[in-house]
């Protein structure tokens, strides 16, 4: 017994290197290939909808009200106060929760609410919550919460452990839900000050996307849970009069083509006037960057809204200023974040579509993770992004083209280094 242990792990190990390489190897072969749109429809249009719906499997549900929640001191209250109100359920996951005040409020009306015998379920990345107090677990389940780890570490299933749930989303009583760029940590109190209060977008929907948004859950909890949920989960939802349409695409690394990646290049190649990008993590496939300055050369108007120095992972910042160079040379504008660390992932297609949701513009969550997007068919939120996003270019740095290429010779060697692990930044 005590040899197969280490064979066991040494077994789990090689699967693990294996698949790594191989998947390094899958997107340097990938990287130039393009996706060429046949007559692209813009993004807000009734073709474009029917187009998500065929190829993303994103049905059009017409009627919901969305509530755009700019960073935490407006995220955090409203999640608070919606999972505060649940009289059926609460299902949650999380990519991040960490040790902190805002994971103690968040358990806290977790186990509250379980005690009054509302039905609980949580679901938290085991990589990306590893930070995570460890006593707010069994807290949680005295208390009555269901609780699981997404894909928690064994050699069996090594060769999973770099697809990761990537997903955030909080449905109360199957009727209003939460998603977008949050994570359950200290980092996002507060409204973006300054260092370490980050920035951040998150929507409060009601309506029929709920269930699609609840679907993105489902889909992980019964991978980790072998069970499924029904009954009042699913309540019967109505569509608001005053509502708008909203398509939720979910994409999982599993699931044959990346779903993120593949919504993104349809966005740009329908793109008629605008095209703007708020990302925490820049470093896509070539055939990505080559497709943004594609759609500048139309004469759309691109602007890239990126992490400066505050971001958390450097590598992944030296990785995608690799494609700089050539995305100024193309006539798109980036613009560096310089307030505080950029968490937001949002674009904004002309006047009437926008989409808010978990996915960064790199290959980690265009290829490898399990992420969900919301797309918004609304002037009105379009309008109240816009905002936002003037007011984050304010705080920004626009990066010049005859400057970047007087660059010292050390971050050129940066920016090489980081290109070797593209591929799973």
């Amino acid at each position: 017994m005590r040899a197969t242990v280490p064979k066991a792990i040494g077994a789990g190990l090689a699967v693990a290197v294996g698949s790594y390489a191989g998947q390094a190897a899958q997107f340097r072969r990938q990287a130039g290939k393009t996706t060429e749109f046949v007559d692209p429809a813009p993004p807000g249009s009734a073709d474009f909808a029917r187009w998500m719906e065929a190829t993303c499997s994103a049905p059009l549900r017409e009627g919901n009200r969305v509530r755009v929640l700019r960073n935490g001191d407006e995220i955090i209250p409203g999640m608070l106060e919606a999972m505060s109100s649940a009289r059926e359920t609460i299902n949650f996951c999380n990519y991040i929760f960490w040790k902190g005040e805002t994971a103690r409020a968040f358990a806290a009306v977790l186990g509250e609410r379980a005690r009054e015998g509302v039905k609980v379920n949580v679901l938290l990345d085991a990589y990306g919550s590893a930070k995570i107090e460890r006593s707010v677990i069994p807290e949680l389940e005295r208390a009555g919460v269901d609780f699981s780890w997404f894909r928690a570490p064994h050699w069996y299933k090594a060769h999973q452990f770099n697809n990761r749930m990537h997903r955030r989303v909080l449905v109360v009583d199957g009727r209003v839900a939460f998603s977008g760029g949050f994570g359950v940590a200290d980092d996002w109190i507060g409204d973006a000050q300054g260092p370490g209060r980050w920035r951040d977008t998150h929507l409060r929907i009601e309506g029929p996307a709920v269930r699609d948004i609840l679907g993105a859950f489902l889909e992980n909890w019964n991978e980790a849970t072998h069970r499924v949920l029904n009954g009042r989960h699913l309540p019967e939802l109505d569509p608001f009069d005053d509502g708008v349409p909203v398509q939720v695409a979910r994409s999982s690394p599993g699931h044959g083509a990346a779903t993120a990646e593949t919504l993104m290049l349809a966005a740009m190649a329908g793109a008629g006037q605008r095209l703007w990008v708020t990302t925490a993590y820049f470093a896509p496939r070539r055939a990505v960057v080559e497709t943004l300055v594609a759609t500048a050369a139309r004469g759309v108007d691109v602007r890239l809204l990126v992490n400066g120095s505050h971001i958390d992972k450097e590598v992944a910042r030296r990785a995608g200023r690799r494609s700089y160079a050539t995305l100024l040379e193309g006539g798109v504008r980036v613009f560096e974040y310089e307030r505080t660390m950029m968490h937001a992932k949002v674009v904004v297609v002309d006047d009437a579509w926008a989409n808010v949701g978990t996915s960064n513009w790199d290959n980690r969550s265009m290829a490898l993770q399990e992420e969900i997007n919301c797309s918004i068919v609304d002037s009105g939120v379009v309008t109240e992004l816009e905002k936002h996003f003037l007011d984050d270019f304010e705080s920004s740095q626009e990066i010049d083209l005859d400057r970047w290429r007087d660059r010292p010779v050390t971050g050129r060697a940066y920016e090489l280094a980081g290109e070797a692990l593209r591929h799973s930044l």
